[in-house]
């Protein structure tokens, strides 16, 4: 995760100017690696709002503003309102059609344009494709001698390679520390092992074919412009594939037409689980077959549901437990927690997790009932380093232990992460193609 804070100027010397006017001494490029149990979102606000504590005070004499997904969601939703926004109203296109790159390129564009003291740019990288990742990392690196960064940050990997100063910020009880680390930012905690083997289940399927999903030759189109283009593709059991491609090029499509959500995979030739799409199953019968994880579940579970009462739900398909589960079921669910060492939260409010703990529980929902296909769609992203290896292992621990097949879909690879296949979508105007590697 990264967040980076720009100081907006034309030139350094200018920017220099404008504080001695103001009597403030210029702050250096900083860095602040914050792990999943900080409330990051009350340090943004501490700081927009000109009260951040300690070795962040320096900023409290400026006026900044917010650059983010949260941001861009809010545009959306005036966007619903009014049919325009002041970004868009020039571009001759809505920001809803856009991809998550554009939008973000749109955005940063506009604030660009606004006499601020700084922007806060929170999480920049993000379910970006690595082209846009590199246009904007080369637009801050453009940028850092005339702008002043602030970037919080989860993991080691993002830390903009001029950054020297380095803040670590702490959890002491529910008091936030602060420390000056230049040496280091490595999470100093124990690594997290996972403990024992993976459990068993009281769910069993009927027998699978050995060719779960099959695509050939399948198209698919909106609004006459191409999306997917004679997609061939066959995930068999027991295998670990990484779904890649750029913003737009049809990874949502394709996912939605595995889950059997997708309307335009009738009349093509799409098998799931053995039966062609269209010949008399039910959604619930393919769902009933996918493990299925996504950051964005977590918005999904009422607040008066604990940890082990989520994990439970999975053998259920619920979003949250609504029946009194079997004896046995509890006791699977609560091998899973010990698994990852989360036994002692088991009755912990969900809401009240950290979002490691909430990541890592949401996989081991979706692994209750051993399903054949487990998709993990950006399941990592947003992790610290700690808690992103204790997922990788989670997830190595599935692929080595299990039968189930494992969906990977991001667009980052992860150290110690090591899919078996490949699937890459390449986009042209006649629609995106698949390579297999």
């Amino acid at each position: 995760m990264v967040l980076i804070v720009l100081l907006l100027s034309q030139t350094k010397q200018k920017q220099t100017s404008i504080f001695q006017h103001r009597n403030i001494i210029m702050p250096n490029h900083q860095a602040i690696f914050l792990p999943n149990d900080i409330d990051k979102q009350a340090i943004i606000l501490q700081t927009l709002s000109q009260k951040a504590p300690d070795v962040l005070a320096q900023f409290n004499e400026l006026e900044g503003v917010l650059f983010s997904k949260i941001k861009i969601d809010e545009i959306l939703e005036e966007e619903d309102r009014h049919g325009f926004t002041e970004i868009t109203k020039h571009l001759n296109r809505s920001l809803k059609s856009m991809s998550s790159g554009e939008q973000k390129k749109a955005l940063l564009n506009y604030i660009l344009a606004q006499k601020v003291d700084f922007i806060i740019l929170d999480n920049p990288f993000d379910n970006l494709d690595t082209a846009t990742q590199t246009y904007l990392f080369n637009r801050i690196v453009e940028l850092k001698d005339k702008i002043l960064f602030i970037q919080i940050i989860h993991r080691k990997r993002d830390l903009l390679p001029f950054i020297t100063q380095i803040i670590r910020v702490e959890n002491n009880n529910g008091k936030l520390t602060y420390h000056t680390d230049n040496e280091t930012f490595t999470d100093n905690r124990d690594e997290n092992i996972l403990v024992g083997d993976i459990p068993a289940t009281t769910h069993f399927y009927p027998e699978i074919n050995d060719e779960l999903i099959v695509f050939d030759k399948v198209n698919v189109s909106y609004n006459e412009k191409p999306i997917l283009k004679d997609i061939s593709w066959s995930i068999k059991k027991g295998e670990f594939w990484h779904l890649i491609g750029p913003n737009g090029a049809g990874k949502t499509t394709i996912l939605s037409m595995i889950t059997g959500d997708n309307p335009k995979g009738y009349g093509q030739n799409l098998y799931l689980f053995g039966r062609k799409k269209g010949s008399g199953e039910t959604v619930w019968d393919i769902k009933d077959k996918i493990g299925y994880v996504t950051p964005s579940m977590t918005d999904l579970f009422s607040t008066r549901h604990t940890l082990v009462q989520m994990v439970i739900s999975g053998f259920y398909d619920s979003i949250g437990l609504y029946v009194n589960p079997s004896d046995l079921n509890v006791k699977i669910a609560k091998e899973w927690l010990a698994l990852v060492n989360l036994s002692h939260l088991n009755d912990t409010l969900f809401c009240f997790l950290t979002s490691g703990q909430q990541r890592l529980s949401l996989i081991l929902r979706a692994m209750v009932k051993h399903p054949p296909l487990l998709i993990l769609d950006e399941a990592i992203a947003g992790l610290d380093d700690h808690n992103a290896q204790l997922a990788i292992s989670l997830i190595n621990k599935i692929a080595n232990e299990t039968n189930t097949t494992i969906l990977y879909v991001s667009h980052r690879s992860e150290e110690g992460l090591n899919p078996k296949n490949i699937f890459t979508l390449i986009p042209s105007e006649e629609g995106s193609e698949g390579i297999k590697s």
